[in-house]
């Protein structure tokens, strides 16, 4: 897996509003956490690369998640509920899922493969995308993450 190496915008863009349901049974709004700097990860239960970098996402929330930050985990998995929290189980994730069963959210943001994932800083602003899994958890990300939430 890949450190870090995002490919950065070439000029400022606020990240798209969206609002869906949770695993959980509420819904996720993105606007719900302006202020907050946002891992936006858009995955599916099927997808190998996927399953690879989910455990460090949950290092980098837990690390992080009581200092200003926040990952949004977005399934695109059609089946919904049924075949993502047994995923979530297993894994022990603890971040807030998000459930995109029609890709709505995903090809607003242009997905065009899994994982995909994007950082926003605190004002909602695109800092960064990654294409395919990274270590997360690594000394890059984690110094990205840590200047993001100075401000």
């Amino acid at each position: 897996m890949k450190d870090l190496d995002l490919i950065r915008p070439s000029r400022p863009q606020t990240a798209k509003e969206f609002s869906i349901p949770t695993l959980a049974g509420t819904t996720l709004r993105l606007a719900d956490y302006r202020g907050k700097v946002v891992f936006l990860n858009f995955w599916a239960t099927w997808c190998p690369p996927c399953k690879e970098e989910m455990p460090a996402m949950e290092r980098l929330y837990q690390r992080y998640k009581d200092k200003g930050f926040v990952v949004l985990a977005v399934s695109v998995d059609a089946e919904g509920p049924p075949i993502v929290n047994p995923f979530v189980m297993e894994y022990k994730l603890t971040f807030p899922i998000g459930l995109d069963p029609k890709m709505a959210v995903a090809e607003s943001y242009g997905v065009r493969g899994l994982p995909t994932s994007f950082l926003v800083d605190k004002r909602g602003t695109l800092v960064g995308l990654a294409l395919g899994p990274r270590e997360w958890n690594g000394k890059a990300s984690r110094a990205l993450i840590e200047s993001l939430l100075r401000g």
